[in-house]
């Protein structure tokens, strides 16, 4: 009993101390000359906002996460964990799961997502991809014309991440996972000049290596879980002389079915409520709560609210599922509300053998 508390202890205390010094290295000291400050004299830490690179990777690819307003750090779920908390991957009900999804975000920009997850007797492993298709630009370049400037085509920017993931149970209580993920950004051939009348490109493309790391505890309390998860952590990155960070998260999260708290058949009727709270690298830190309802393991209905935030609202979202002895199917679909924006819609397949 002893070996396993050390082990849940120095796990805590690994992903505690990553995400702190992320934190603390969000505080600069700003230049004493700084006319904008009162006393330039005074030594005043600020924040950085909104100056991380890659965001792609903060888009919610699942739909039953995104239902639930992405407070998704405590849930055991199959192999979309790899997106969230790999360390509730360690769970897997069945030999093989296998999912399959897509994001209509903003500004018709796409996200195509898909991961595996395969149970064995050393633990769950896991693959997982997100590839974004940006879709085409006008490209041009300043011209000494009526216009003043020169229509040289179009370019076509995207992005993907591909990652290795492992989970394992250490007990029946406590689990702990992490990914490996390479991602890359590509701007397309950019015109930076021109030669007589010939445009000169050059091509900007960024790549970084990614770790993240999850724990899952079961308190022993009905079915509460406690969650904790560092995402996105690296090296800092460079595009041509701007670098930039990546979006680093940390998560503390907890999940219980309230139907223990009631005398209905667990067999029928599951209702998880699900808490997260974030402190992302490049904005104020952020409460998230969703609500899975799912009657006779088949239709699931589910709503979530992050605060604060700009202008993403609430989160809506509905699931199908059935258990065909040898297969478990299930389809998921999620609306978000994004206020002046377009409304962001993901659907999600899943199975599991």
């Amino acid at each position: 009993m002893t070996k396993k508390f050390l082990t849940f202890s120095l796990t805590l205390c690994c992903t505690c101390l990553l995400s702190l010094t992320a934190v603390r290295a969000q505080d600069v000291t700003p230049d004493p000359d700084d006319e904008a400050l009162p006393d330039p004299g005074q030594d005043i830490p600020r924040e950085r906002r909104a100056q991380t690179g890659f965001k792609f990777l903060s888009v919610s690819p699942d739909a039953r996460a995104a239902g639930m307003g992405d407070a998704y750090s405590a849930m055991k779920v199959g192999s979309t964990a790899m997106f969230y908390n790999p360390a509730t991957m360690a769970y897997l009900d069945r030999k093989f799961h296998l999912a399959t999804g897509q994001v209509k975000w903003i500004a018709d920009v796409t996200y195509n997502m898909g991961s595996v997850g395969l149970r064995t007797n050393w633990g769950v492993f896991g693959l997982s991809i997100v590839a974004v298709d940006y879709g085409d630009f006008e490209r041009t370049i300043r011209a000494d014309n009526d216009q003043g400037f020169l229509d040289v085509g179009t370019y076509s920017p995207s992005a993907w991440v591909i990652g290795l993931g492992y989970a394992r149970a250490i007990t029946d209580r406590f689990s702990v996972g992490g990914n490996i993920r390479i991602a890359k950004q590509s701007l397309g051939n950019v015109p930076v000049g021109v030669e007589g009348t010939a445009p000169v490109t050059k091509k900007f493309d960024e790549r970084s290596t990614i770790v993240d790391f999850g724990v899952l505890y079961w308190t022993g309390f009905k079915s509460l879980t406690l969650a904790l998860n560092t995402r996105n952590f690296s090296q800092e990155n460079k595009y041509s002389e701007e670098s930039f960070e990546l979006p680093l998260t940390f998560r503390m999260g907890l999940a219980m079915d309230l139907i223990d708290f009631t005398s209905l058949d667990k067999k029928a009727h599951s209702m998880i409520l699900s808490l997260d709270t974030e402190r992302p690298r490049d904005f104020s830190e952020q409460i998230k709560i969703g609500i899975d309802y799912t009657i006779m393991q088949m239709l699931s209905l589910r709503a979530g609210y992050a605060m604060p935030t700009d202008e993403q609202g609430i989160s809506l979202g509905v699931g199908l599922g059935r258990d065909l002895g040898g297969v478990d199917l299930r389809v998921d679909y999620a609306y978000t509300d994004f206020g002046v924006f377009d409304s962001v819609n993901r659907l999600t397949l899943q199975a599991g053998f």
